[in-house]
This record gives C-alpha cells, structure tokens and sequence, in this order.
C-alpha cells in the first residue's frame, strides 16, 4: 500500500485563518476555527490529487493507497477539518494533530512513503530521514483538475527521482563537463534521489491497475540529448514506466507542464516551482546542491 501524508493547509485553503493568526495570534486563530467548524473549508491546492489518489481503491478490490491529514494544530481546532473532509466525501480515516509540535517526527511510524505540506521546515526534517517530502506552494493559484478523472504526475529528474551527484558536476564545472560525464557513464545507473522509492512503488501501483489509465506519469526535466540516455536506461532498471518525457534543456518548464496539466509538479529549484505554481500545483523538493544557502 502507498501512504501519502498531507498537511492541512495543503489539502484546503486556510488563507483567511492564517491571516487571523498572524494579526491576532493562537487564541484568536483557534476560536476562529471552533466558530466556523461547521462551515466547510475550501478546497486546497492538494484536494484534487487527493481525490483522485483515494479515487484509485474504488478500481481494486483492496485499498492500495491511504491518505493520512498531519497538522501542527490540536484536535480540537483540528475539529473543522474533518468536517470538511466528511463533507467533501474523502476517504480518510487516520491523522496526525500535533499541536505545535513537528510533525515529520511522526511520519515513519504511520509508514507514510509520502509527505506533502506547506510547512517548509517539516518537509525539510522529513527529507533527512528519507521520507520523499516537498513543500506546497500554496499562495499563488487554487488549482484544482477535477473533470477529468486521470491521475497526472510530474517529476523533474536530476535532485528529485536521482541524487544530485551529477548536478555538482554542472554546477562546478559546467554544462559540457556535464554532458560528457552523462555520455561516458550512459550505461550506468544514476544514483537515487529522494523520490527514488515513491516513484518505485507508485509506479507498481499503476502496472498492478487493470485500467493503467487511470494513472499517467511525466519527467519534465532540463536535461536533453544526448544526456537523456542515462535516465532512460536507469528508470528501466529501476522498472519504471513514464508515460510522458520532454528533454527541455534550459527551457521554461511551465509552458509544457500548462499543457500537459498535471495534479502536481515536483522540483527541487525554488525558481522553477515559483513559475510552474502560477500554472500547476508544484511541490518544492529543498534537496541537493541547488538549495544550498
């Protein structure tokens, strides 16, 4: 089974309770939240990759994906949350309520093989502990794909599904040493990344469906000829399926990823995520060298 954990503020839109706690801080903010309890929250920029993932175990006959709701606040003030949920007919039963407390701390013992929140620092703790982690970029567009029932995927490659033992190399002696060390080294796997075992076990669950295209995967990455080899043949010892690649070199990412519409983005370059937010949910993965301070 797949177990993906996911923060509150990433599954609803919690912009106007944010705003109540960073004006007139805790109390307010929990008061605020009892008050409202009954009043369903709005959907977040995660509801519909939510959706579609629980959407999965109604084509099986057992459940092969859980969702689990991780939040910073109590039970209590928790309370409008799984109201909402209820509400809006998810299917999950099992939640982490911290009350202030760091979450990631939690998440390996609820097995979670995928962690998703808005909370830059809880994604970055759960990363260290070889968790797949990204944070949600939650303040640009409330996206959500809903109609059409396909449950799309995008993953850039180098510091995401690989390690970012390659990107050093570019980063230090640049792209033609890059490109050289890829065409030497284009029967060798490349070495994992953090999403290395979430794309693993998500795409066995895709080849286990008997509809596959209920499913569909995509690596969006700035590689291109001829450092595309390398990852083609490490995904087939990987025995992973993609179902769609684009090879942009420096390319705007964000103008295919419009087209290509997916229910989220991952990639480790903040300044990728910040453009390809304005168009699709993108998850922010702060690992490897490009995110070194």
């Amino acid at each position: 089974m797949l177990v993906v954990a996911i923060s509150t503020r990433a599954l609803f839109n919690f912009n106007e309770g944010n705003k109540v706690f960073e004006k007139d801080g805790l109390s307010a903010y929990k008061a605020y939240q009892r008050e409202l309890e009954s009043q369903p929250l709005e959907k977040g920029v995660c509801f519909s990759l939510v959706k579609k993932l629980l959407n999965l175990n109604k084509s099986t006959e057992k459940a092969i994906v859980e969702v689990i709701l991780c939040s910073r606040n109590s039970a209590d003030s928790g309370l409008r949350v799984f109201n909402s949920i209820e509400h809006y007919g998810l299917a999950i039963t099992r939640a982490i309520f911290s009350d202030g407390q760091p979450v990631h701390q939690y998440l390996k013992a609820y097995k979670v093989d995928l962690f998703l929140s808005a909370n830059a620092v809880d994604v970055a703790d759960a990363l260290k502990i070889g968790i797949a982690s990204a944070t949600i970029l939650t303040d640009k567009i409330q996206h959500y794909n809903e109609k059409n029932p396909q449950l799309r995927v995008a993953f850039d490659a180098d510091c995401v599904l690989f390690s970012d033992e390659i990107e050093k190399i570019n980063q230090k002696h640049g792209l033609d040493a890059f490109i050289k060390n890829e065409k030497q080294h284009a029967h060798v796997a490349l070495p994992q990344g953090p999403f290395s075992s979430f794309i693993r076990g998500f795409s066995k669950i895709q080849q286990t469906l008997t509809d596959k295209s209920l499913i569909r995967t995509a690596l969006v990455t700035a590689r291109s000829a001829p450092a595309h080899e390398r990852v083609i043949r490490t995904l087939r010892t990987w025995n992973v399926t993609i179902d769609e690649s684009f090879f942009l070199g420096n390319h705007d990412k964000s103008n295919v990823l419009s087209v290509y519409n997916p229910d989220i983005f991952f990639d480790d370059r903040l300044t990728n995520c910040t453009r390809s937010a304005e168009k699709v949910p993108t998850g922010h993965v702060p690992y490897g060298v490009t995110n070194i301070e």
